[in-house]
């Protein structure tokens, strides 16, 4: 009887290891070949595909990605995520820095209708601050940062609050980014750099991230 179940145990050993051997030699294990090894986050950061996936993890911080508007980008050091101002925002960001000014960043996303244009959508968006109406054709300008074209619009500059926004026009819709300074003490001077205050060098910085 010892002998009878031995010699069963031999048999089913004998067929296991013939199968592991079939399956293995019939589905060798091979390394991934993936086209892109690694992914160039906003702020330069190369990340490696996962293993046994030639997907990506998410870029560490200060990138920022926001999928379900499809973009990302490098968030500028002395800014985390604030509450956004209204139902078009789609992620704000503000300050910590103890200045005395306070520095803003704003991103809302508006959909361009089908029987209309990105440029009539970035007229009827860009309603001015302090007036209320729509901010004047001749104001509208353009730059490129990072290789992205924007269209620049002046929302407001009153009372200490200077407000610029950036359209990016996209197939089916535009995505404006706000740059909004408070409490800037010399508002008023026709000299002043709009550039170098803080929340308008923070926002170029970070369009210049943009992916």
């Amino acid at each position: 009887m010892k002998s009878l179940l031995l010699g069963i145990a031999i048999i089913l050993l004998i067929g296991i290891g013939g199968f592991v051997y079939r399956n293995a030699a019939e589905n060798p294990t091979q390394p991934v070949a993936c086209p892109v090894n690694y992914f160039t986050c906003p702020d330069g950061t190369q990340v490696p595909h996962l293993a046994g996936s030639c997907s990506f993890p998410s870029c560490p911080p200060p990138n920022v990605s926001l999928p379900d508007s499809n973009i990302s980008f490098a968030l500028p050091d002395g800014f985390s995520a604030t509450t956004t101002p209204d139902a078009a925002s789609i992620a704000a960001y503000s300050s910590t820095s103890t200045s005395t000014s306070a520095a803003t960043i704003v991103i809302r996303r508006f959909s361009i209708e089908a029987s209309s244009t990105a440029l009539a959508t970035i007229e009827q968006t860009a309603i001015g601050g302090a007036s209320g109406a729509p901010v004047p054709f001749t104001s509208l300008s353009s730059t490129s940062l990072g290789g992205t074209n924007f269209t620049v619009v002046p929302i407001q500059r009153f009372e200490g609050v200077i407000d610029t926004a950036y359209y990016l026009s996209r197939g089916a819709d535009v995505v404006r980014f706000d740059a909004i300074d408070s409490n800037v003490a010399n508002w008023t001077a026709s000299g002043l750099n709009i550039n170098q205050l803080p929340a308008e060098a923070a926002l170029r910085k970070l369009l210049s991230t943009l992916q």
